[in-house]
């Protein structure tokens, strides 16, 4: 059966700064930041708040950080940003990078006052627990680009048809052997909740269990090509449906989105490990 998105037209997307036209020279405002309920597709995929079958969290790549220093001279920086996947909103993208673009004229007293602003500005959004590191060696090479570990599936030669989203093609998709491994695809593309542009990806799914046959779920994953959600959004639909179709003892889901408007976000799924270590990707 193919399903879309109950919630796609929920009021609360309705007023999002997403999507409408923005002024990009506003000052300082932590109010530019918008949350979205992670309820909304936890919801949609009978998901409890309280009793939730995975922990995680979203790491964002923050990459046009600026401000002034108590002189007024600019300052430039990276920052990774972990987002507790507990915290009851998730932060709208667009906001985000708002948000980011008024403190380029905002002078701060030093590194320290930034970081303090920005994890008290972001986790009163997010409602959770947020944490900030920041970069200001723009000659480090704090984040070398790497690549997934494990087996790729995405040179399997298959014919595809039907780009309609449907996690049907994981039934039946399993064997008696009961393996531990690795599979990883760079063909995850999605698109916007709001505006349909089109979010491209990397998923790895790290899993121990009935063996999941890798062409039905690299079909499964091609089938998100048109479908409409956010990125831990659709994180979540991933390790929900193989949880539902393969019923695999332990389970990790891990993807990392292409940067948009200097930001890039990478939810992390899992029922058994507290982080994954994996590099950039080539397409960050």
């Amino acid at each position: 059966m193919k399903k879309t998105s109950r919630y796609q037209n929920a009021p609360v997307l309705n007023s999002l700064s997403l999507g409408q036209d923005t002024q990009y020279d506003a000052p300082y405002n932590p109010d530019l930041l918008q949350a979205v309920p992670r309820a909304l597709n936890r919801d949609d995929l009978s998901l409890s708040a309280t009793n939730l079958p995975f922990h995680g969290f979203d790491l964002w790549g923050l990459y046009e950080l600026s401000w002034l220093n108590h002189k007024g001279k600019p300052v430039v920086a990276t920052a990774h940003c972990k987002i507790d996947a507990n915290s009851e909103n998730l932060i709208e993208s667009k906001s985000f990078k708002l948000y980011l673009n008024s403190l380029n004229q905002h002078k701060f007293d030093s590194e320290q006052a930034v970081l303090e602003t920005l994890i008290k500005d972001l986790s009163a959004c997010a409602k959770g627990q947020v944490d900030v590191t920041l970069y200001t060696d723009m000659d480090s090479n704090y984040e070398s680009l790497g690549s997934f570990s494990g087996s790729l599936i995405d040179n399997l030669d298959i014919e595809v048809a039907d780009f309609e989203f449907n996690p049907e093609y994981l039934a039946n998709s399993t064997s008696s052997d009961v393996v531990e491994e690795t599979l990883y695809s760079h063909l995850l593309k999605s698109n916007c909740l709001v505006t349909n542009q089109p979010d491209w990806g990397s998923v790895l799914i790290k899993y121990q269990g009935p063996k999941i046959n890798p062409e039905q779920l690299l079909r499964y994953l091609i089938s998100f090509r048109q479908h409409n959600e956010f990125h831990e959004q659709c994180v979540e639909r991933i390790f929900q449906d193989i949880s539902h179709y393969c019923k695999p003892t332990k389970l990790t889901v891990f993807a990392r989105y292409t940067r948009r408007g200097g930001l890039d976000i990478n939810p992390f799924r899992s029922n058994f490990e507290s982080g994954i270590t994996t590099p950039r990707l080539l397409r960050q």
